[in-house]
């Protein structure tokens, strides 16, 4: 990198800055903070969506795979998300606005309580914060180790340089600030990935093409939708976990939906973000298929494929700008899960654990916002610290296994919750299919792994954890059926469209919740 370099790189951690310190203004409670008070725009909130689903493993881990294999790294990852989130915009989006609409709340974790019982929610909570740390302390490391590689600072400096900006402005802005420098990214990440698409296109003159360069023999392979482990199983398996993950299992996405108007504009944001995943990682992805024609990856798995072909066919300036699209992806993910962290313990895990949560006001419940947002990307921080960049992919792929592998027994019960084919199911389906499906997850990748000739293969070791908790959270609900006439009242008004009688009337044995305080 040289000065230019260094000069977009500055002015983009300048900009995300100010973002944050704009939508300060549009911050007065809780609500605001968690779910934009209900007021975001549908097409915000479907780029926000679309944006909050990648990382920098996106440019390490899946470029070696397509370095590796081939368009199979879209076939995989990029096409089931699309799928699935499409799936999913008319399943799930509009069901998790009406948490916030219709029961006023600001966690996708706080209607648990009253779906099932205090004990599910905190079960589901603490297992789902303790997955993010983890999971977000990967993907500061990831981003902090491209930093290395383009200007020389050490690993826990990129943690602590890319951690404390994304720390300033989503901890004054919240999901505004997330929601808005997510846009900014995405802009960003138009230009770069574009930049680099032509880069490679001009380069491919040499090989035959556009079209010629498939017959290269560099490239054999690379064709091929379904290679390696890569197969119809794990597409199918991916497509099941990616249907629960991005439409809300992993509470970031849900977010989003939560912050539209209404459950018709959370459908139409599913439905542009299903838009994106399934055309924009086109672009991105093309050069990574090339690149085993353009370098020689010095790593085994060729996930340094793409930093290396950043820097061999882009100039100052644009090198810069393609550096600044590796930051956005990951600090919009990062944010997105500091926020909806947050948002767990501040409404579901705090008044458990303290009778004056309970009691907070708008300003003490906001500022016990911003101090919980703080606290976990401090935590997460401290967990990339820990990373040995030398074994860093092997680290990645582990912690992508257990977020595929642990997002299931979490998910389950949260999202199928919503249905009301899935009614009779109640609290001892929830934790039961929940605390077997972690034991699963446990066995299937280490004591049955571990004694397996060749080990259990991937897709088995994501899938099975999330198809015993389907399997168990149905069956336990039909043997032992726990719904009640409360709980049938929420799961209507959550599947209710319109101002019809059951969205209108109060919980049974509850008062109707006060509803947020309206953006000054």
């Amino acid at each position: 990198m040289n000065g230019l370099d260094w000069a977009v790189l500055i002015g983009y951690f300048g900009v995300m800055v100010a973002i944050g310190v704009w939508s300060h203004k549009r911050v007065d409670n809780v609500s605001d903070f968690f779910t934009a008070g209900g007021k975001m725009p549908w097409w915000l909130s479907g780029i926000s969506h679309h944006m909050s689903g990648y990382s920098a493993v996106m440019f390490t881990g899946y470029a070696g795979i397509a370095y590796t294999y081939g368009v199979t790294s879209f076939v995989t990852w990029s096409f089931p998300i699309a799928l699935g989130i499409a799936i999913g915009s008319r399943l799930f989006a509009p069901r998790i606005n009406r948490l916030r609409s219709r029961l006023h709340v600001a966690s996708p974790l706080e209607y648990l309580k009253n779906r099932y019982d205090l004990p599910t929610q905190q079960a589901l909570a603490w297992s789902g914060m303790l997955l993010k740390i983890v999971d977000v302390g990967a993907k500061w490391a990831a981003i902090a180790t491209l930093l290395s590689v383009f200007t020389g600072v050490s690993l826990n400096q990129g943690i602590l340089i890319t951690g404390a900006v994304t720390a300033v402005y989503c901890t004054i802005g919240g999901l505004w600030a997330d929601a808005l420098t997510e846009l900014g990214q995405f802009v960003i990440q138009l230009l770069a990935g574009i930049a680099m698409f032509v880069a490679v296109v001009v380069e491919l003159g040499d090989y035959g093409g556009f079209f010629g360069v498939w017959d290269r023999p560099e490239l054999d392979g690379h064709e091929k939708p379904l290679i390696g482990p890569y197969g119809t199983v794990f597409l199918l398996a991916f497509l099941f976990i990616k249907l629960f993950e991005y439409n809300g299992g992993m509470l970031n996405q849900a977010q989003r939906y939560m912050a539209t108007a209404n459950a018709r504009e959370a459908s139409r944001s599913a439905k542009l973000s299903a838009v994106l995943w399934l055309v924009w990682p086109l672009v991105l992805f093309f050069p990574m298929w090339m690149s085993p024609l353009l370098v020689d990856a010095k790593k085994p798995d060729g996930s340094d494929s793409y930093a290396l072909m950043t820097e061999q066919l882009l100039p100052h300036g644009l090198l810069g700008l393609v550096i600044v699209g590796f930051f956005s992806h990951t600090m919009a993910m990062c944010s997105s899960d500091a926020n909806a962290i947050a948002a767990v313990f501040t409404r579901d895990v705090a008044p458990v654990l303290s009778r004056r949560a309970r009691q907070w006001t708008d300003r003490a419940g906001l500022l016990a916002a911003r101090l919980t947002t703080v606290v976990f990307l401090g935590l997460s921080m401290a967990v990339a610290t820990q990373v040995n960049s030398p074994t860093f992919n092997d680290i990645i792929t582990v912690v992508i296994k257990w977020v595929a592998g642990l997002m299931g027994p979490i998910a389950i019960p949260m999202m199928l919750g919503l249905l009301r084919t899935f009614r009779r199911s109640g609290p001892t389906a929830a934790l039961t299919s929940w605390a077997l499906g972690l034991l699963a997850f446990w066995l299937v990748n280490y004591p049955v792994h571990w004694n397996v000739d060749g080990g259990v293969p991937l897709q088995y070791q994501v899938s099975i954890p999330l198809a015993v908790s389907l399997v168990l959270y149905v069956v336990i609900g039909w043997v032992k059926p726990e719904d009640t006439p409360e709980r049938d009242a929420l799961i209507e008004r959550i599947n209710t469209d319109g101002d019809s009688a059951a969205a209108a009337l109060p919980l049974p044995g509850q008062a109707e919740p006060a509803p947020s305080k309206p953006v000054s």
